[in-house]
């Protein structure tokens, strides 16, 4: 139920993102780093940059591993640093 923009419907809650992104550590228990990539234009010089961000996600199951591609959803804060919630493995590493 997610459309373009990035959001998936929850009823009575509103609207939650979702952000998709590459692993890149699996160290902690129940926790991932995940890398989501943006490509923005610059203002002034109108080049587009890559601009990299890295989201602290909780992984229930514990599946997900270094160089899986991730599907993320907002949820509310789990700890200091975890505002997502691991939603699915779109694509595992090889």
């Amino acid at each position: 139920m997610s459309d373009a923009a990035g959001t998936v419907e929850t009823g009575a809650r509103g609207q939650r993102k979702v952000r998709q992104g590459v692993v890149v550590s699996d160290k902690m228990d129940k926790t991932v780093v995940v890398r989501i990539e943006q490509s923005v234009r610059h203002p002034t010089y109108h080049k587009t940059i890559r601009r990299t961000r890295r989201l602290v996600a909780h992984d229930e199951a514990g599946d997900a591993h270094v160089g899986d591609t991730v599907r993320l959803v907002e949820t509310r804060p789990l700890s200091k640093t975890k505002r997502w919630r691991v939603v699915e493995v779109v694509e595992r590493a090889e």
